[in-house]
């Protein structure tokens, strides 16, 4: 993902996550951490982004910051793609573990982390602005 893609992903951002969607100030500063410590994609087809994606590392960690797919894109393995890519971006940076939070009202997305391996090992409650609870889960890379 570049600056230049940020008027799409903003769009699918506001589309995604209308009660919690990130600022633009806020994706740039994701960039602007690339490639230090983020790592962040986007998935294109008919010349448009139908998803976006972002990786935290440092050190033997690594964190999903965002995931997200098109609404008339889903089910097409476009998130599955993703989340491989930035699975196999933490290993290049040495990461041991790969941590994310998922809304607990997402069950979609919680079935993708679960068939990746993702193990639910806590719970924020209230997490997100509208009062839903984010499931933490993590990835073992050396498992």
């Amino acid at each position: 993902m570049t600056e230049g893609d940020l008027p799409e992903v903003m769009e699918l951002e506001r589309a995604t996550f209308p009660a919690d969607a990130w600022s633009e100030g806020m994706l740039r500063g994701e960039l602007a951490d690339q490639p230090r410590t983020r790592h962040y994609v986007v998935a294109v087809a008919d010349g448009r982004i139908v998803g976006y994606a972002g990786l935290a590392a440092a050190g033997d960690q690594a964190d999903v910051q965002t995931i997200a797919v098109a609404a008339g894109r889903r089910r097409a393995g476009i998130g599955g793609a993703m989340l491989s890519e930035l699975l196999a971006e933490a290993r290049r940076r040495g990461a041991r573990s790969v941590f994310l939070e998922v809304r607990a009202d997402n069950p979609d997305a919680q079935a993708v982390y679960d068939r990746f391996g993702f193990e639910r090992i806590g719970l924020r409650r209230a997490y997100y602005a509208d009062g839903i609870d984010a499931i933490i889960m993590k990835k073992d890379l050396n498992a």
